[in-house]
């Protein structure tokens, strides 16, 4: 096990449903402010409109449809300077972007704590999540349940994960997510059978998180 690297207090941001392009200018805005240290770490916690993301290592190849289709699907493309390579984000998904000062830039450390707050959310509602050795983010079985593409800037963190909760999963049939032509995806909707709250999920996250890390929160709300 990992040591907590961070001890400390965080800001819980949520953002509820916003568009990729002005989370992003968020994030950009809190990680500039926060490399400076004219403000705390911060956890912004959404869901986006339906969007693709490009990572640093591509993912053009990866989309599957035309744009005509993506427009006509009303699905916006958007190329990040995060790791990995395609995925999807949409409504019923929980988006968490940690903009966390990172102490020692040990980044290998730092998506373990995020895959373990993943595990630890799971585990709480009985689904059998893992890691997987070769891929980063969370598995059920052979199927992805949660990305993780993060990205570090001046020593703080940007991006973060993608839950699927109750996301539709037929969106994920216009890529090849992240890549792995050979798995597949799944939601906590589809392993329990039932669509769960967002709320509960989101409380249930920055808990985890926060346990993870060794942080409390001193403000900010997630109602």
């Amino acid at each position: 096990m990992v040591a907590p690297i961070l001890t400390g207090s965080i800001t819980v941001i949520d953002a509820g449903l916003l568009g990729y392009a002005p989370a992003l200018e968020l994030q950009h805005r809190l990680c500039q402010e926060r490399q400076q240290d004219q403000t705390g770490d911060s956890l912004i916690l959404l869901e986006h409109p339906p969007v693709i993301t490009l990572g640093q290592s591509g993912g053009v190849e990866d989309i599957l449809v035309s744009d005509a289709v993506l427009q006509s699907r009303g699905v916006e493309l958007f190329e990040t300077n995060r790791g990995g390579r395609a995925t999807f984000h949409g409504p019923g998904q929980l988006v968490a972007y940690p903009i966390i000062k990172l102490p020692d830039c040990d980044l290998h450390a730092y998506l373990w704590k995020l895959e373990e707050a993943l595990l630890r959310l799971l585990a709480q509602w009985a689904i059998p999540a893992q890691r997987e050795e070769r891929y980063p983010g969370v598995w059920v079985d052979s199927h992805k349940i949660a990305a993780v593409g993060v990205a570090v800037v001046g020593g703080v963190s940007m991006h973060g994960l993608a839950l699927n909760v109750n996301i539709y999963l037929a969106f994920f049939e216009l890529i090849t997510p992240c890549g792995i032509r050979q798995r597949g995806v799944t939601s906590m909707q589809r392993q329990l059978g039932s669509p769960l709250s967002m709320q509960a999920v989101k409380e249930s996250f920055v808990r985890h998180f926060c346990e993870v890390f060794n942080l409390q929160v001193i403000n900010g709300s997630i109602s």
